[in-house]
């Protein structure tokens, strides 16, 4: 999705908070991996990543109810791929939650 294709009000408000809840789903995932010698804190910090992710979903959703985001397709390749990257972060912490193990440096 490009900002251009949203009305100049979403363009700053909802297309600045998706790209906000976007990066942040990534700067949580690294932060917990660092701190990965500290199972609680990993875990806490994948929770972060996965409530960004879905937050991300959420202004996706509003953008498309509220018509704003015209292309039903893009939407839902969108909207799809956080769901997709959502089941991910899922499954990544039952892994930290059963198995964590931390590599030594």
């Amino acid at each position: 999705m490009t900002l251009t294709e949203l009305p100049k009000l979403e363009m700053y408000e909802e297309g600045s908070q998706i790209r906000r809840s976007s990066k942040s789903i990534v700067s949580n995932i690294v932060e917990g991996y660092g701190r990965r010698r500290y199972k609680k804190e990993f875990i806490q910090f994948l929770t972060y990543s996965l409530a960004s992710c879905d937050e991300t979903k959420e202004h996706l959703e509003m953008l498309s109810d509220t018509k704003s985001l015209k292309d039903r397709k893009h939407f839902e390749y969108l909207f799809g791929s956080y769901e997709e990257i959502g089941a991910k972060i899922s499954s990544f912490i039952n892994s930290v939650e059963k198995g964590h193990l931390v590599r030594k440096s």
